[in-house]
């Protein structure tokens, strides 16, 4: 019997692709990846000119379906798989990417007669124009009690979908009537793969406050009294769970990708969600981190908490059966990398060289030679705002205790250290809300360059953190997926159980606790709490003083 492959596809923010997936091992046996030809397309639309209004981030759906018509056939030639041998395909993509679409699942910004409006292309995951509508939208919602304000930390985001459609509806009203449905870039993608209209519950229920249902026709019709039927009219399609069979593969789209008709399509999810699974974890308790640039918390629970400043809850959000609870910082990596662009003097950079190495192994290897509290410094991880568990983009970054003689590798450990102090926050409020967290599991791109930052995340959060073992862990979830939409009978899998204990694995080297180190951490920790709600909960808003004294000097 021929060996079964499935197929992962991953559709990020600059580019998309491919990873092609031996059912029996989890073998990655090759991958296609393709940048958008637009890109993220914020200044001016392209083919017009024209210039586009600030906090704008647009997408050209075109982009999607090139990366799916150009990697899909080129992993399995270069691959030598045949087509014949996929059962499977699953879909992952950044949310809430949102596009209108008419009747017949075309996307207006692809028609002569809407390409000129910008409101007619697909609105990026992080478009924040309909910021004013989220304003309106969290305001209305406090008003009137709203319970779904709670499970997403009191406050719904402008990158989310409903800001996004009352933007359409109030700046372009007529892009609003022509669309037949609003819908997440993931689920089209699965809606060209098969013509079966479905809405993934992941992307739903995180990013439209979905919840056995949408918000309601009464509190919508508050909002806008156009959007009163907005549900019924413009948010058809079922919402299901990860693993359902959206649909088979359709006959033309086959033909255009070298597949079978009828392949299994899994329905879609939200990039960072997915990698749960290939991260090996498909039960409660067991945080999954997504490590990069920001970090996104995932961790599945039995019982539905409301717990304060999470980024949601969401039953079969993450993994069927359970509720779903997400919290994240908005930058870690990113603060990381702003140091050494910015506050790294050339000696440091010079001695790096001299040493053969790069900056980041400099520091790391003379900042691990600190003790902990050596460094005389704390930090607070804001720099690019708070996302749990104050959900305030205007608080910013702080360090104290600098003085003349600190040097760039004990600030270099402090700014470590800031981050996991907020990873740690983040545990212990899902704790104290009735969700317990037993094991921690790494994804993402820092645990294979940063072993400093992993062992001192392990350090000041007392558990040993596991590591995935695939450099590729959302596109690997989005297949795992994919085979468990094919099933066992066409050579898949009937649970995420069953394919993840064959398909994902873990890498040998894990962190363990320091107990000597975690003990030291936390009077450190309690100065952390201590800053965090003195700045971030109103006692001193120096942060937002000096943020609106900057916007007025700029303006």
């Amino acid at each position: 019997m021929a060996r079964k492959y499935v197929i992962g596809l991953d559709y990020g923010t600059e580019s998309g692709r491919a990873l092609l997936v031996a059912v029996d091992s989890g073998e990655e046996v090759g991958v296609a990846i393709e940048n958008y030809g637009d890109g993220v397309i914020d200044e001016v639309l392209p083919g017009t000119g024209q210039k586009l209004p600030p906090d704008w981030a647009l997408q050209n759906p075109r982009d999607y379906l090139c990366v799916l018509e150009t990697v899909i056939p080129r992993v399995l030639q270069e691959s030598g798989v045949s087509g014949e041998d996929v059962i499977g395909i699953g879909v992952d993509f950044t949310a809430c990417t949102v596009l209108p679409i008419d009747g017949e699942g075309t996307p207006l910004c692809m028609q002569d007669r809407w390409d000129a409006n910008p409101h007619a292309w697909v609105k990026l995951w992080k478009h924040h124009g309909a910021q004013p509508q989220a304003d309106r939208l969290n305001e209305l919602a406090r008003k009137r009690g709203e319970d779904f304000l709670a499970r997403y930390g009191g406050k719904v985001s402008s990158e989310w979908l409903f800001p996004k459609i009352l933007q359409v509806l109030e700046e372009a009203p007529e892009v609003y009537d022509a669309a037949d449905q609003f819908i997440e870039a993931g689920d089209w993608i699965v809606l060209q793969l098969t013509g079966a209209l479905v809405r993934n519950a992941c992307a739903a229920g995180y990013k439209a406050m979905w919840d056995e249902g949408y918000p309601s026709n009464a509190f919508l019709k508050a909002l806008h009294p156009r959007l009163e039927h907005v549900v019924a009219e413009k948010l058809r399609g079922e919402v299901v769970p990860a693993g359902v069979r959206a649909g088979g593969l359709t006959a033309e789209m086959a033909s255009r990708l070298g597949l079978k008709p009828g392949t299994a399509v899994g329905v879609g999810g939200i990039d960072a969600h997915v990698a749960v699974p290939s991260s090996t974890v498909t039960g409660p308790g067991k945080m999954v981190m997504i490590m990069g640039t920001s970090l996104c918390h995932m961790v599945c629970g039995e019982e539905k908490r409301v717990i304060d400043g999470m980024c949601g809850v969401v039953k079969d959000g993450i993994l069927p059966g359970l509720y779903g609870f997400e919290a994240g910082q908005v930058a870690v990596g990113d603060i990381f990398a702003w140091f050494m662009e910015h506050c790294v003097p050339g000696e440091v950079a010079q001695a790096a060289k001299d040493e053969g190495t790069d900056v980041h192994g400099y520091l790391g290897r003379h900042a691990a030679d600190l003790a902990v509290g050596e460094n005389g410094l704390l930090c607070l991880d804001w720099w690019n705002g708070n996302r749990c568990i104050l959900v305030d983009a205007d608080l910013s970054g702080l360090i104290i205790g600098l003085t003349l003689a600190t040097t760039p590798a004990e600030i270099y450990r402090a700014l470590l250290e800031s981050t996991a102090f907020g990873t740690y926050k983040i545990i212990k409020q899902l704790e104290q809300g009735g969700c317990p967290i037993d094991e921690l599991y790494a994804c993402g791109g820092l645990p294979g360059k940063n072993p400093l930052c992993m062992q001192i995340f392990a350090d000041v959060t007392g558990r040993e953190i596991k590591v995935a073992a695939s450099d590729q862990t959302v596109a690997l979830g989005a297949a795992i997926w994919g085979a468990v939409a094919a099933g066992k009978a066409a050579g898949g899998y009937d649970s995420v159980q069953d394919a993840a204990q064959k398909m994902a694995r873990l890498r040998n080297k894990t962190f363990r606790s320091n107990l000597e180190n975690n003990k030291k951490y936390q009077p450190l920790f309690a100065e952390y709490e201590r800053l965090h709600d003195y700045f971030g909960r109103g006692e001193n808003n120096v942060m937002k003083t000096l943020k609106a004294l900057k916007r007025a000097a700029r303006s």
